[in-house]
Formats: C-alpha cells, structure tokens, sequence
C-alpha cells in the first residue's frame, strides 16, 4: 500500500544541494514525489511509497546532505495523488 507524507525542511537547506541529493534518496529508496525551495528559505518536500521507505526517507529528511544543515522538520499535509518519478522544483 502506497502512503503519501510532506515535510518543510528549515535549515541551511538553500544552496547546498539539498533538493538533489533528496532525490537521490529517494530513488535509492523507491519514493516519488518532490522537493521544492519556498521563498522564506524552507524546502518543501512530498513523498509517496511504502510506509518503511518513507520512515527512512524522514529519517534521511532530519539529517540531510554533508553541507547541510537542518534545524526543524515539519510534517505537512500531504498531495493527494502520487507523482510518477521525484522531481526537483
């Protein structure tokens, strides 16, 4: 069964390869969905697949890539519908 969860990543997260090195996580782990930068310097990101591989991916959310630095995950309301693929926006 697919579940779909979304996260604000606040931090360092601007800049530093964060939204590419998410999707590299969640190719690793079979997850679609997105990561976005927002105005006020969060990223926004969604993601759909196993309960297990989305419980990693937050793991992976709460530490991020090397240059990194994240200070607060927030769990969002999550799309509807599941994207094919992750994607940066």
């Amino acid at each position: 069964m697919m579940t779909c969860r979304a996260w604000r990543v606040r931090g360092r997260v601007q800049g530093v390869f964060f939204r590419a090195s998410a999707r590299e996580a969640a190719q690793r782990l079979g997850v679609s969905g997105y990561a976005a930068n927002l105005a006020d310097g969060r990223v926004e990101v969604a993601a759909c697949g196993a309960e297990e591989a989305l419980g990693q991916f937050e793991a992976w959310l709460r530490e991020g890539p090397p240059h990194a630095r994240v200070d607060a995950l927030e769990e969002v309301s999550a799309p509807d519908d599941a994207p094919a693929g992750f994607h940066i926006r």
